[in-house]
């Protein structure tokens, strides 16, 4: 049976300090409409759990879901773009 101090130099071989890394905020950074968007969403949806949806709350949802529809699309693209940069245009 092995104990597991034997384990823990692999497990902690590379210190970690709790920081994200630049690319990491980066990604958050490409990210953060989608996130944005997501976030609406979701309040539109809260104000509404309970009581039934007025007009003006349904029209509130089904604008937010665009937006989050239109934030993932534009992230997709961009991604995309990134990722076939360097080809035939």
């Amino acid at each position: 049976m092995r104990t597991i101090a034997a384990l823990q130099a692999v497990v902690t071989a590379t210190p970690f300090d709790g920081e994200p890394s630049d690319a990491e905020l980066d990604a958050i950074d490409r990210e953060m409409p989608a996130i944005l968007a997501d976030v609406v969403l979701l309040d539109a949806q809260i104000m509404t759990i309970d009581r039934t949806p007025t007009e003006l709350d349904e029209r509130r949802i089904r604008r937010a879901r665009r937006r989050v529809l239109a934030a993932r699309r534009e992230l997709a693209n961009r991604s995309a773009g990134v990722s076939m940069s360097g080809g035939a245009a």
